[in-house]
């Protein structure tokens, strides 16, 4: 005879399974590690929250970070305008656009990820004689990422403007295709995507952000509604991060295999991409972080020229920067 039970004890069967999973919840909460989510797409000085998760140096910190793989930095805003993250690593460029798109959710900036000295990269097709000649051209950017920026002040060094060239907006793994088929005559992009393109030398660089030294950081963005729920787990993250980066410098050939192989290069092409990059230590962003600082100084830059190419609306807000949670972690 088979047992099938009424409706009357499947519901009470229901509730104690609710109710034993809200006490796990809670348990958990309580008692156990936070899990923070954590944003990460493919570029260098992305890398070391993955790398705090992989080795372990999160539970060292108290917590779990769970990275959440994303294609590109485009999609990170997108999943930030959307409340699906409450904190996402970004340039500050993004930030700056992040504000304007959503005033109530302009992120707090607690941590600097790194400058891009080198890393942000416009190629060329071979048949592209210089930047100038660019003019006219279809030149690949993502819109909701730091490409007219960069684009931009790389075409004012030559006496050009956004509206000289034709912009194309192309999701950023799609950029080696695109400039290796002749479907644009430049792309604004970054390793790893760089990389891919430079294979096949169908291409070469013609401009970096070594030629504008202080204008690109990447960093840590939270929501401010987060921030004041949560900033003890925000400063053990940040524990983690620097952690990892005290790992990779003692013992660099684990973390650059770990790192390579998750952005599909080789360690060689790694390494050579984090050439383009600077790190700073958690003790040399407490002075860059405060007020009158470098970074509060660099958003302030960033949104003038964005409001100056109308790429933000003029009266936006600007990410407040706080160095509190960086000092609190060291």
């Amino acid at each position: 005879m088979t047992f099938r039970p009424q409706r009357s004890s499947l519901r009470r069967i229901g509730r104690a399974a609710v109710t034993l999973l809200s006490i796990s919840v809670l348990a958990g909460c309580r008692w156990g590690r936070p899990t923070v989510e954590v944003p990460v797409s493919n570029w260098p000085g992305y890398e070391y929250m993955y790398l705090a998760h992989k080795l372990g140096l999160d539970q060292q910190a108290g917590l779990t970070i769970k990275p959440l793989q994303f294609p590109d930095p485009q999609t990170i805003v997108h999943a930030y305008l959307r409340g699906e993250v409450p904190l996402a690593q970004l340039t500050t460029v993004e930030a700056v656009d992040l504000c304007g798109r959503a005033p109530s959710r302009c992120p707090e900036i607690v941590l600097i990820l790194d400058e891009s000295r080198g890393g942000d990269q416009i190629a060329v097709a071979n048949g592209v004689a210089s930047l100038k000649a660019l003019k006219g051209q279809p030149v690949g950017v993502t819109f909701s990422t730091l490409g007219p920026y960069v684009l931009s002040r790389a075409l004012e060094q030559q006496g050009l403007a956004l509206t000289d060239v034709q912009l194309r907006n192309i999701p950023l793994a799609q950029m080696p295709d695109a400039l290796r088929g002749g479907q644009i005559k430049a792309a604004v992009f970054f390793p790893p995507f760089s990389d891919y393109a430079a294979r096949d030398g169908a291409s070469r660089t013609l401009f970096d952000s070594r030629a504008i030294p202080g204008e690109v950081f990447d960093v840590l963005a939270v929501d401010p509604d987060y921030l004041r729920r949560h900033g003890d787990t925000v400063t053990a993250l940040i524990r983690a991060w620097a952690a990892a980066h005290q790992a990779a410098r003692r013992d660099p050939a684990p973390a650059i295999a770990l790192a390579a192989q998750r952005e599909q290069l080789s360690p060689e092409e790694y390494r050579q991409a984090e050439q383009g990059l600077v790190y700073f230590t958690l003790e040399q962003q407490r002075s860059m972080l405060q007020s009158g600082g470098v970074l509060p100084r660099n958003l302030q830059a960033v949104q003038a020229v964005q409001q100056r190419l109308k790429l933000t609306a003029a009266g936006a807000p600007i990410p407040v920067v706080t160095a509190r949670f960086v000092e609190a972690a060291q």
